[in-house]
């Protein structure tokens, strides 16, 4: 019989070193060895390795002033920078001084020669006369109808329910219900072929007296007792 266990397979971290050490024990502190450092130098003056001119003194250079020989510059350009008489102060009166505002008409451009927008014409001042007045109080109006059939005197009255047609609502509906029995029939001894319910017949599991039971709902037709007829109004 063959062993599933696949043995020595993975190795356990080791608990040596700081190289992939476990990291649930816990590791003792480590120092290094550094390298040893050169030995300080205690002189560092650079001694007599520059050349000190002899003309170089403590107050600066001694001697007489050189002077050295260099091309010819280019000539120069002409400048131009704007003489007085470029300026115009006369000009300058609706930049300096306070003056009416100026208008100008200028062409029509071409990029709008196909817009759509309404002329003055489009719009319409809202009327100041009659009951559609936006702006200003209207007197009350009044309008002539003609005579209606239904509930005039020609109307006909045959065709309008009478008495009968409504239903005695129950006064118990309005008023205190008063207590209600009902008459049940003669019950029997049983006997020995009386028909018994077997284990089959019962079913504990939809028993809703003894334990709880979730809500249910149900969708119902909407009625009342309240609802008046349709009535059609026919000309004939």
């Amino acid at each position: 019989m063959s062993n599933a266990n696949p043995g020595p397979k993975y190795a356990l971290p080791g608990l040596i070193g700081a190289s992939q050490h476990d990291p649930t024990k816990c590791k003792a502190p480590m120092f290094s060895f550094g390298a040893r450092h050169e030995e300080a130098n205690t002189n560092c003056s650079p001694g007599p390795r520059y050349l000190i001119p002899s003309n170089m003194t403590r107050k600066g250079r001694s001697g007489t002033p050189a002077f050295s020989l260099l091309g010819r510059p280019k000539q120069l350009q002409l400048s131009r920078v704007p003489g007085p008489g470029q300026y115009s102060p006369e000009r300058s009166g609706k930049m300096t001084i306070r003056s009416a505002p100026a208008y100008s008409l200028y062409g029509r451009r071409r990029d709008r020669g196909n817009t759509q927008t309404p002329g003055p014409a489009t719009y319409t001042l809202p009327p100041m006369l009659g009951c559609k007045t936006v702006v200003a109080t209207s007197a009350p109006n009044y309008t002539l109808q003609g005579r209606s059939r239904a509930g005039g005197l020609h109307e006909d009255t045959n065709k309008t329910p009478g008495p009968a047609a409504y239903k005695v609502v129950d006064p118990s509906i309005y008023r205190q219900k008063p207590p209600q029995y009902s008459i049940k029939g003669r019950n029997f001894a049983p006997e020995e072929n009386t028909e018994r319910p077997g284990p089959g017949a019962h079913y504990p599991e939809r028993v809703t007296f003894t334990r709880a039971k979730a809500p249910s709902f149900t969708f119902g037709l909407r009625h009342s007792q309240y609802l008046a007829p349709l009535i059609v109004n026919m000309d004939e």
